[in-house]
């Protein structure tokens, strides 16, 4: 049974997934030039099955038949994600693009989680998604970024949110019956199935990574492996969708590093979208906190 206490490190396990992702663009920034962005994702997800591969080892097999539609579906949405995400970037622009994507994957989860299984979040969970949601397309369009509206930018980065949100939900399920490792093991194992081929036939072979290894290895084993690990370690003590807005903490971290390590600046508007995620988050922590005290 959920309890607020329970809930509470749910939301802390998430929060700090998020905040691993969130290292991610701060990495990028950092690294060699020369790698594409769609091998980035390939590779991360590569790794961090890799990683997973490990992990399994030392944890014990779930006796029974295993959920291997629920599997598959989970990989294919990860794999989506990833090369949806980083082509609905590079077509809309980081900020548009990452507004879209991100924003739009807590309210995709609302509507999945109300349709599926019939469980309509309460008012102050929507009211903490949208003013997060809103908030967080302020802090990234204010950066100043020329806007790319196109159709396929827009189509492919709500593809983007829509694979985020049902992988969340999907994962859920899943780990509450095979466990975390063997979850992502299976989840990430097929997506980097799908994802290698997939960077190869859109980019090229893979190039020479020289200096980027340390990045890579950096994002597949950290930001990716043991942020997800962490991430579906939480979702067995919260629900699918506040696991997806908590997740919103992921831009939040990518702000405060690129000014802290990268130097950037950011104009007041953008320190007021900051600030209005941040009131967004915590009106979601609430609602959770109290659905999980109810329970």
């Amino acid at each position: 049974m959920t309890t607020a206490p329970t809930s509470s490190r749910g939301v802390l396990l998430v929060l700090f997934a998020a905040m691993l992702w969130g290292s991610t663009g701060t990495a990028q920034a950092l690294a060699p030039s020369g790698l594409s962005s769609y091998w980035v994702g390939a590779l991360r997800v590569a790794l961090a099955a890799g990683f997973f591969v490990l992990l399994a080892l030392r944890s014990p097999v779930q006796r029974g038949p295993w959920p291997w539609t629920r599997l598959l579906l989970a990989a294919v949405c990860i794999a989506a994600y990833n090369l949806s995400f980083f082509a609905g970037v590079r077509a809309s622009g980081v900020a548009l693009g990452t507004a879209i994507a991100v924003g739009s994957a807590p309210i995709w989860a609302g509507l999945i989680q109300t349709l599926v299984q019939r469980r309509l979040p309460p008012p102050l969970w929507w009211l903490g998604t949208l003013v997060s949601v809103a908030s967080g397309a302020l802090m990234t369009l204010a950066q100043g970024e020329q806007l790319q509206l196109t159709p396929a930018g827009v189509a492919l980065c709500l593809t983007a949110g829509l694979s985020y949100a049902s992988y969340t939900l999907l994962n859920k399920g899943l780990v509450l019956h095979l466990g975390a490792a063997w979850t992502n093991l299976g989840v990430f194992g097929v997506a980097g199935l799908l994802s290698v081929p997939a960077a190869w036939w859109l980019s090229g072979p893979l190039p020479a990574l020289g200096g980027s290894w340390g990045v890579v290895l950096f994002l597949g084993l950290v930001s990716t492996g043991l942020a997800y690990l962490l991430f579906s370690s939480g979702l067995r003590h919260i629900s699918g969708a506040t696991g997806v807005t908590l997740a919103l903490a992921e831009p939040v971290t990518a702000f405060v590093l690129a000014v802290l390590v990268v130097g950037e600046f950011q104009p007041l508007a953008a320190w007021l979208g900051l600030a209005g995620v941040v009131a967004g988050l915590l009106m979601v922590v609430r609602a959770e906190l109290r659905a999980g005290a109810a329970r």
